[in-house]
């Protein structure tokens, strides 16, 4: 049974890495993908647009700085990067132990450390996204936030065990 959950925990965080490095790869090559959704929340584009009652109690809050906006997707794409790293190591220390190369202890704290930084960075989004009022008009993204976020929180209870 040992042997079963090393394999599930280094499967499970080995998904995640593999979902995450997609993600990264894609906001390297082609940032203009996501950079723009998240400049577009940060001035609350949509929001201004489509309900502007509501917009005017918290127009305030609305970042219009394109240099801020790209300082902190660029800041998100790091936070991403990192995480792809550590769970990759992650899940390298895992199989290792499953060889019987390494301690199952160094594979678990290292994914673990990955899939919190995977989870902080959704959850952060999740965080931001209501300061910013992305309910409004971007349900979609924060479905995924929450949907990683709870991802991440079950490989990080798995990776407990």
């Amino acid at each position: 049974m040992d042997q079963m959950l090393i394999a599930a925990q280094a499967l499970a965080t080995g998904l995640v890495a593999s979902w995450l490095t997609l993600g990264v790869r894609d906001n390297i090559l082609h940032p203009s993908v996501n950079e723009t959704y998240t400049a577009e929340v940060m001035e609350m584009t949509r929001m201004k647009a489509d309900y502007p009652e509501a917009f005017a109690h918290v127009a305030h809050r609305a970042v219009t700085n394109r240099a801020l906006q790209q300082l902190a997707f660029r800041a998100v794409v790091g936070a991403e990067l990192i995480a792809t790293l550590v769970l990759w190591a992650g899940v390298i220390g895992l199989i290792m132990a499953l060889v019987g190369m390494a301690e199952a202890e160094t594979g678990r704290i290292i994914a673990m450390a990955g899939t919190m930084v995977f989870t902080a960075v959704w959850a952060g989004f999740l965080i931001v996204g209501n300061h910013f009022c992305y309910w409004f008009c971007h349900e979609g993204a924060q479905n995924t936030h929450y949907q990683m976020t709870l991802w991440g929180v079950a490989t990080m209870i798995l990776l407990a065990l």
